[in-house]
């Protein structure tokens, strides 16, 4: 799952297989905020799947949406 740091958040998101036997993918997306202790971090917007009505035919596609859906909610929060 890529990790990256944008301003005094930590963002994470994947393409995620939507079924063991099917090639659909779905984004999703884990937001945290700043912490004093770097070992816990503290989740500002709980993993799971952004882009509901969207499904993915690669995880790559999958993943670089999911980052623009995450880049989205943090400038409108």
């Amino acid at each position: 799952m890529p990790t990256e740091h944008l301003g005094n958040y930590d963002i994470e998101y994947a393409g995620v297989r939507l079924a063991a036997n099917s090639n659909d993918w779905a984004a999703t997306v884990a937001i945290f905020g700043p912490s004093t202790n770097p070992m816990h971090r503290k989740p500002v917007f709980p993993s799971q799947r952004v882009l509901i009505d969207t499904i993915f035919h690669d995880e790559k596609s999958a993943e670089q949406e999911a980052r623009k859906a995450a880049v989205a909610m943090l400038e409108r929060h």
